[in-house]
């Protein structure tokens, strides 16, 4: 009899992890991450501290529903030049129509003094520079 407990006992179990292993794919997934055109940058001082932390807003176009922001490739050209260039997801989801413009952001909290100069990516070889003076 105790066997048999044992055995309804581990079926039960064996059941209910089958049951909740099911596959949903009712879900989306990135299906690639491409580079995105930074149509323009927003620094509110061109003049900081050492050590302050200022965010520099980036804004950018996606597809609605189906692309969105996935990060920032943020090169150290020299101790003072920084190149930085969006990229964006695109899942399996539905794409929208038109294009919504959406606004990112960097911290940048530098630790030494100097006239730092930021290249943005604005599509095949063109770059939007910015300069904020460190004090």
């Amino acid at each position: 009899m105790k066997n048999l407990l044992n055995i309804g006992f581990f079926t039960l179990l064996a059941g209910f992890f089958f049951v909740s292993c099911n596959d949903d794919d009712d879900y989306e997934t990135i299906q690639s991450v491409d580079k995105v055109k930074i149509d323009s940058v927003s620094i509110v001082n061109d003049t900081m501290s050492v050590f302050e932390v200022q965010s520099i807003r980036t804004y950018s176009k996606y597809t609605p529903v189906c692309e969105g922001f996935y990060g920032y490739d943020y090169v150290h050209t020299s101790d003072f030049d920084r190149d930085v260039t969006s990229y964006k997801f695109k899942t399996n989801a539905n794409c929208g129509t038109g294009e919504v413009r959406r606004a990112n952001q960097i911290n940048f909290a530098p630790k030494a003094a100097g006239t730092y100069n930021f290249k943005f990516w604005n599509g095949d070889n063109n770059w939007i520079t910015k300069t904020i003076v460190v004090q």
